[in-house]
């Protein structure tokens, strides 16, 4: 069954699907099943992993700059930098362009926890918890 969040990915066309109604047991592209994504867990050393600075506070809010020291090529990039609240219930998406730097700003109520995913078009999905 899929789950809420998860990423898949067709292995013909290449096109990458990301739950938002858990359900059926696989997904279908080109005829046939998609991959479901591994998650890799990106650690400070790797290039996958995301520096988080906090730029502003106020009260309950912050501001966050996120940002990966990743390569932008049409070779190899960061196709989107995702925000998820660890209960899976908040989510915020920056889809990337492959010459812009690999960062996001982030203004939310973090107390709940976030870890940060990103996808790589070259090596798949990484996360980092915070």
């Amino acid at each position: 069954m899929t789950v809420l969040n998860e990423l898949f990915k067709c292995n013909i066309c290449g096109n990458v699907v990301e739950i938002t109604h858990e359900g059926v047991d696989s997904l279908v592209c080109c005829g046939e099943d998609m991959e479901k994504l591994k998650e890799n867990e990106a650690k400070p050393e790797n290039f996958h992993f995301a520096h988080v600075e906090t730029i502003n506070k106020f009260e309950d809010w912050e501001v966050r700059k996120i940002h990966f020291n990743h390569e932008m090529t049409p070779e190899h990039h960061i196709e989107f930098i995702e925000a998820i609240s660890n209960d899976g219930t908040y989510l915020k998406r920056k889809y990337l362009k492959e010459t812009e730097p690999a960062e996001m700003i982030l203004k939310c109520k973090c107390k709940q926890g976030l870890y940060i995913r990103l996808y790589c078009n070259r090596d798949g999905v990484w996360t980092t918890k915070l």
